[in-house]
């Protein structure tokens, strides 16, 4: 049985504990399905800073690199916030990975549980069939651009490239392909440059789909239609700013952040799979932390880089029993800690 290796990057907060669970579940279901998982542990974030001066070494940077997968838990806390631009800053250990890793396709599923449907802040009959991936771009754009301060002003530049579009365009269009043909283009074409650039790139990309349906949609109003017809999209493809904003509102249709996983491909096989969640200070070192977000990105993990689909739809059927059979954490309503919900999916699992 060969032996896959997975640099395993827990951070800060509540990391750990979340990670923690999704190690077990995933070294429980390995071996039924030909694997055997090398686990290698490294700092990254708020932990790195303090260890090393940097949210991200070389050295754990040319780890990652060497791996088949990357599994982190969260960056961040109140330990190192600052607004010194000299300062660092555990966000940027994140930002070094994308960057450093080419790291450049972000997917986020959102899929509410039916088990969760009252859970959501929206009406069950709005969220009802919602099965809507996500695909930000993440390597370029204001994150990434130009950026500077002086005494009475500050910039940030948003550049992107019509290589960096097509590749992001290629990716959602054939996700949308192996799903529901529909591809929502997300910019800001009628005010911004890069917009219309964006728009430019996704239709040459378009033509060569053509059994993938397009339509182009401005951000403010697909922040509306997200909460209100959540159900009609399909594959959203959108740059990098937009994609954070809208993947975080969409997490809120499942009722709770804890429960979405995602994923960060490069152009090979590689990815950096983690939980949409913080770091959650508030509630660090409790066990009290959903685990299922950080589960389900292990899932995504077996899928997409280390070529077991079947233990990810086992993982992702395990969890969805546990969470049928009425099981909560305190942000879902209920009182189940991290190590039991991670214990009721090993006796799915199991099962």
């Amino acid at each position: 049985m060969p032996e896959v290796s997975v640099a395993l990057l827990p951070g800060d907060g509540i990391g750990p504990e979340v990670v923690a669970e999704a190690r077990r579940v995933v070294d429980a279901i390995a071996p039924d399905h030909g694997l055997s998982i090398g686990w290698h542990e490294h700092l990254v974030g708020g932990a790195s800073i303090d260890a090393h001066g940097t949210a991200l070494t070389d050295d754990v940077l040319e780890a990652c690199a060497g791996s088949d997968a990357v599994l982190l838990g969260a960056v961040g806390g109140p330990n190192w916030d600052t607004t010194d631009p000299d300062e660092p800053r555990p966000e940027q250990g994140l930002l070094g990975l994308r960057s450093g890793l080419g790291l450049f396709a972000n997917l986020r599923p959102v899929r509410p549980w039916p088990a969760l449907y009252e859970a959501s802040p929206l009406r069950r009959e709005r969220i009802e069939g919602t099965d809507l991936l996500v695909v930000r771009e993440l390597t370029g754009g204001l994150y990434f651009g130009e950026r500077g301060r002086e005494p009475d002003r500050a910039f940030d530049t948003c550049v992107y490239t019509r290589e960096e579009v097509r590749r992001l365009a290629e990716w959602g269009f054939r996700a949308a392909a192996g799903r529901r043909g529909r591809v929502t283009s997300v910019d800001k074409a009628n005010v911004l440059e890069t917009s219309r650039l964006w728009r430019e790139e996704v239709v040459r990309v378009a033509e060569g789909h053509p059994g993938v349906a397009l339509e182009h949609m401005l951000v403010d109003n697909a922040a509306m239609q997200l909460v209100s017809r959540p159900a009609d999209f399909d594959v959203i493809i959108t740059e990098n700013l937009f994609g954070d904003v809208l993947s975080d509102e969409a997490a809120m249709i499942t009722g709770s952040i804890g429960m979405l996983p995602s994923a960060s491909l490069a152009a090979g096989s590689l990815g950096l799979y983690e939980p949409v969640h913080g770091s959650a200070p508030d509630i660090a070192g409790r066990g009290v932390a959903n685990p299922v977000a950080t589960v389900l990105s292990a899932a995504m993990m077996l899928r997409y880089s280390l070529g077991a689909p079947e233990a990810a739809d086992r993982l992702e059927g395990a969890v969805d029993a546990v969470l049928g059979a009425g099981h909560r954490t305190p942000d879902l309503g209920g009182a189940l800690g991290t190590r039991e919900v991670g214990d009721l999916i090993l006796a799915q699992l199991a099962g």
